[in-house]
C-alpha cells in the first residue's frame, strides 16, 4: 500500500473490498485480495508502473518481487461484463530473501491478487484514511455506506449458481449490519444497471431491495455458504445462526438506505 502511494496512485483510485475492511475497520476475517477502483473510466489505464513502485518497496524490505499479468482469455464489453472486462488482475509474487526470516523455507510463495476495476460505476463516494506503519501515509477508499452497496451487489448479482453464494459476503452483510451502517442506494442502483441486474429505466427503493434480498436469502445453500467462510474465520462459531428466517430478519430490522 505504501508503494502505491509513493506512485502516487490514489491520485487515481480508491481502496474497496475485504481488504480495506480489516486494515481499515477491522473486520474480523482474512482477505486474499487487493481490490481496487479508478475514479473515471480508462479503459487503456496501465497498473504496472505503479507496481514498480511496489516492488521497490518490498526490495528494500528485503523480499524478492515478481509481478505477472494475467491475460483476460475474453474480450467482452464492460457495459455488459463488468467483473470480467472492466478488471485488471495482477499476481506479485513475493519470496523471502536468504536469512530475512529463519525458518522459512527458501522457496516459499506468497501470492497477493490485485485487481483494479477500470471502469467504475457512478454515484461513488471516497474518503481519506491514514496509515501510521511503516511511515506515515494516506490511503484513498470507498466510504462504508458505499462498499456495503459493493458488497451487496455481489451478493446479489455474483455470476454463481443460484442456490450457491461466498459465504464471505454474509459474512460481511452481517458485520454492516452490526455496526449500523447505511446502504448507498444510488450506488447500488448504478451497479445493478451497469451489469444488466436493473433495467435502465427502473428505479432501485428500499422496499425492492429487501425484496430481492429475501428472494436470496430464501434459495441459498447455506450449508456451502458456511464451509465457503471458514477458512477465513478465527471462530466459525459465528455463523452458526445463518438460515433464511436469520437473514430475513436482521434485514427487515436493521437494513437501511441512504
Amino acid at each position: 500500500m505504501l508503494g502505491l502511494y509513493r506512485g502516487s496512485f490514489f491520485d487515481k483510485a480508491a481502496f474497496y473490498g475485504g481488504s480495506a475492511l480489516r486494515i481499515f475497520y477491522g473486520i474480523d476475517r482474512f482477505s486474499e485480495d487487493l481490490d481496487f477502483s479508478l475514479y473515471k473510466k480508462d479503459a487503456y489505464f496501465d497498473i504496472l508502473p505503479y507496481c514498480r513502485y511496489v516492488e521497490d518497496e518490498l526490495n528494500a524490505f528485503g523480499f524478492d518481487v515478481e509481478i505477472l499479468r494475467k491475460e483476460k482469455r475474453i474480450q467482452s464489453n464492460i457495459e455488459s461484463a463488468f467483473i470480467k472486462a472492466g478488471t485488471l488482475i495482477h499476481f506479485v509474487k513475493i519470496g523471502l530473501k536468504d536469512g530475512v526470516v529463519a525458518g522459512i523455507p527458501g522457496n516459499e510463495l506468497l501470492k497477493i491478487k490485485l485487481e483494479i476495476d477500470t471502469a467504475p460505476p457512478g454515484n461513488a463516494m471516497y474518503e481519506v484514511k491514514y496509515h501510521l506503519n511503516p511511515i506515515p501515509f494516506h490511503v484513498s477508499l470507498f466510504t462504508l455506506p458505499v462498499l456495503f452497496a459493493g458488497k451487496v451487489h455481489a451478493l446479489l448479482c455474483r455470476d454463481w449458481n443460484s442456490n450457491r453464494i461466498k459465504g464471505r459476503d454474509l459474512y460481511d452483510y452481517v458485520w454492516y449490519l452490526s455496526r449500523g451502517e447505511e446502504l448507498h442506494l444510488k450506488h447500488l442502483e448504478a451497479r445493478m444497471r451497469q451489469t444488466g441486474h436493473l433495467d435502465h429505466d427502473e428505479n432501485l427503493t428500499e422496499m425492492k431491495l429487501k425484496d430481492l434480498l429475501k428472494n436470496k436469502f430464501n434459495i441459498i445453500d447455506y450449508i456451502q455458504a458456511r464451509e465457503d467462510v471458514f477458512p477465513f474465520l478465527d471462530d466459525p462459531g459465528k455463523t452458526d445462526l445463518w438460515s433464511e428466517h436469520f437473514f430475513n430478519g436482521i434485514t427487515e430490522e436493521k437494513l437501511l438506505t441512504v
